[in-house]
């Protein structure tokens, strides 16, 4: 069983053994092509939740009115990648074999493969929908498989053809869309037009959702290792996360790119801990 946190992400004070979704942080940016910083993500978002209110006026709900635990941040090994993975797979795994939801706090996109590879191996049928400004489908970098920007082709290697459906794409590069174009996966770049489509055709079939922050515009997330002009707004995510947890059968999920160190202003940090909230809450059913 996992223990109590000290800190914790605020609203998410339940005893573990009582709590239907467990939250934990990866602290990790081993594999950051550009900007890292990622690391910090996790820790920064639970100190400044303390700043937010548990009700959201959005769902007309509060946080408190559910249980949700949250184990803190994983102790994770410098420079080793396959490792990580398997740190967040053996913990993914673990809160999943205790009949509870997972729901990791990132850290860079890496990350996401070790929660998809434990929901694979509970729900064979897995499906992924994935909100970022980037593909993340390359088959390597740089010469490396694992990367966070070969993190959605290698949940392909795991999932197949026409599981997981991206949406807000602006960047990559071009063989990387004609993968997608040739019918591996379903990309919708700059925003979320066809989600309602995509939801309908996944049906009840077990999904993992994964939120890369910088599909937002930088005007309102500038503190992400890759900023990327041309995103969403804030609202337009919400209303977009909230469609997906309401409708799709959600297994796990994350939320993952903060680097708070670049934005002093602490505002990308908080409207972080807003996304988490309003994502820990669509999620009841």
């Amino acid at each position: 069983m996992l223990k109590t946190n000290i800190q914790t992400f605020i609203g998410c004070e339940a005893d573990y053994r009582d709590a239907t979704h467990v939250l934990y942080g990866v602290p990790f940016d081993g594999t950051t092509s550009y900007r890292p910083g990622t690391r910090f993500g996790p820790s920064a978002v639970r100190a400044e939740s303390f700043g937010l209110e548990t009700y959201s006026p959005y769902q007309d709900k509060d946080l408190t009115d559910y249980t949700v635990f949250d184990s803190g941040d994983l102790e994770l090994p410098f420079g080793n990648p396959v490792r990580v993975l398997e740190a967040i797979e053996a913990r993914a795994t673990t809160i999943l074999d205790d009949g509870k939801f997972p729901f990791m706090v990132g850290g860079e996109h890496l990350v996401t493969l070790g929660a998809v590879r434990a929901a694979f191996k509970k729900h064979p049928d897995l499906h992924m929908i994935h909100f970022d400004a980037h593909t993340d489908l390359r088959d390597d970098y740089l010469g490396e498989k694992l990367s966070h920007a070969t993190v959605l082709r290698r949940c392909h290697d795991l999932l197949g053809d026409q599981k997981i459906y991206h949406f807000g794409i602006r960047s990559g590069d071009r063989p990387e869309f004609k993968w997608a174009d040739e019918g591996h996966t379903t990309l919708q770049k700059f925003n979320f037009d066809g989600l309602a489509q995509a939801l309908q055709a996944i049906g009840d079939k077990p999904v993992y959702f994964t939120i890369d922050l910088d599909v937002l515009d930088p005007s309102e997330f500038p503190g992400t290792g890759t900023p990327e002009a041309g995103g969403v707004t804030f609202t337009a995510l919400i209303d977009a996360l909230i469609a997906v947890s309401k409708q799709a059968n959600v297994v796990a999920c994350d939320v993952n790119e903060l680097a708070p160190i670049y934005d002093p202003s602490g505002r990308s940090t908080a409207l972080a801990g807003k996304v988490i909230r309003e994502f820990l809450i669509a999620l009841q059913k």
